[in-house]
């Protein structure tokens, strides 16, 4: 079993506009909005799934505990009001979308406080073979919040990640991670049916980003470890097949042993993406604490009091200190929602920037990765932060941090802010 069951609600999406007009996506369009309150408030989660050779499809998650839904008066049913659409562009810099298309979805319930998934789809058109940058938007028009996810769409006429897609064993409902806390995963592959396919899987990553001024950061070894075992499946004739994800690590699939793997899943031992257990609370404290501090915690004989302690310690009374617990680990979460490629989300060098600095004042995307800056752009007092994709990772989410010694001050100083119980905020 692969986390909690969730009741769902199935959406039938109708394309309502297509190829309208929408405002260009320049290079420089502050993109800040995507990590911050809107997400923060409203999570959309999306992917796109190529069915064949030129069919895909987009797939969308909202909760509907994130929802506003409203009466209309008359004793009857609550309803809210979104409006998904999508954007496609050429670049991150292009002046002009190549198409767009949203539905209106109008979900009723009898308790404005029921919580349920609702799951959608739309189809994408595919009229180009080059890869391209995809912009999904939810607007609940009930509160008139809106939220974005960014996707990179693959080549088409290439076997590619979003060739496949995780399901759930029952309903064959989509899986919006690709990291799963072990049990057995359902893959949809149409374009591999009735293939066999390759699985290497690969010993999972254990060490924590360096922080963000170090020169020569240390490589994780199992970055370039080799495979410790290797298999074999078959895609059945619906195009579907099983892993057995009970070894963590990560599980890379190649439809050609002598190319690079089209595909990855990740078998973690932590919860993902909410922090519930002390294994949870007591992992990302490492970014804040001495060696000699995380020690003491560790062997302490009720971590979970002694994590409790150094906040309250920290903060200087026990209000203050849930509050810096709120934020901090909420920042873990949102790292986790945002930022997971090849490891959790908070180890990554976005988690990591994200849950010691917060929300950038500006964030901009191009092709090869993003520049986030907190603080007024051209001002020297400003800290920049540079992302670059990691050199033949599968995953499009998989950035990494250009290290500045320049940045050690700033991070110092941040990171007493958290130790003293002062919340950076920007």
């Amino acid at each position: 079993m692969i986390g909690r069951e969730h009741s769902v609600i199935i959406i039938a999406a109708a394309l309502l506009v297509a190829c309208s007009s929408s405002a260009p996506l320049s290079r420089r369009d502050n993109l800040a909005y995507i990590y911050g309150k809107g997400s923060a408030q409203m999570p959309l989660q999306a992917r796109v799934h190529h069915i064949g050779d030129e069919r895909s499809r987009i797939y969308f998650k909202l909760n509907t505990a994130d929802l506003l839904y409203k009466s209309d008066g008359t004793g009857g049913l609550f309803h809210a009001k979104v409006r998904i659409r999508y954007e496609a562009y050429d670049s991150f810099g292009a002046k002009a979308p190549l198409d767009s298309a949203s539905t209106l979805i109008d979900d009723s319930s009898p308790e404005p406080t029921e919580e349920k998934d609702l799951i959608g789809s739309m189809d994408l058109r595919r009229t180009h073979q080059h890869p391209f940058v995809l912009k999904v938007v939810a607007h609940d028009l009930n509160r008139d919040l809106e939220s974005a996810v960014f996707l990179r769409v693959e080549r088409d006429g290439e076997l590619t990640s979003q060739s496949f897609m995780p399901v759930d064993t029952s309903h064959g409902l989509p899986y919006f991670t690709d990291h799963f806390k072990g049990g057995t995963v359902r893959v949809r592959c149409e374009v591999c049916t009735g293939k066999e396919l390759t699985v290497r899987h690969h010993p999972a990553r254990t060490t924590l980003p360096a922080p963000v001024f170090t020169s020569t950061p240390p490589v994780d070894p199992a970055i370039n470890a080799p495979a410790d075992s290797t298999f074999r499946v078959r895609v059945d004739a619906d195009g579907h097949f099983k892993l057995d994800l009970r070894r963590p690590g990560a599980y890379r699939i190649l439809t050609d042993t002598s190319a690079a793997p089209s595909y990855s899943l990740h078998s973690i031992t932590e919860a993902y993406p909410i922090v519930t257990t002390t294994d949870d609370l007591l992992k990302p404290l490492r970014y804040i604490t001495s060696n000699q501090e995380y020690d003491r915690i560790v062997r302490s004989d009720d971590v979970r009091k002694a994590i409790e302690r150094f906040w309250v310690d920290a903060a200087g009374d026990r209000e203050r200190g849930r509050e810096a617990i709120r934020i901090y680990y909420g920042r873990v979460e949102n790292a986790n929602r945002h930022f997971t490629a090849e490891a959790e989300g908070w180890r990554t060098d976005r988690g990591l920037v994200h849950i010691i600095f917060g929300v950038p004042t500006s964030i901009y995307k191009t092709d090869l990765g993003e520049t986030w800056i907190y603080g007024e752009e051209n001002n020297l007092m400003s800290l920049v932060f540079n992302f670059k994709r990691r050199d033949q990772s599968t995953d499009m989410n998989d950035l990494v941090l250009e290290r500045d010694p320049l940045l050690k001050g700033a991070w110092y100083r941040n990171v007493e802010s958290w130790r003293n119980g002062r919340v950076y905020q920007n």
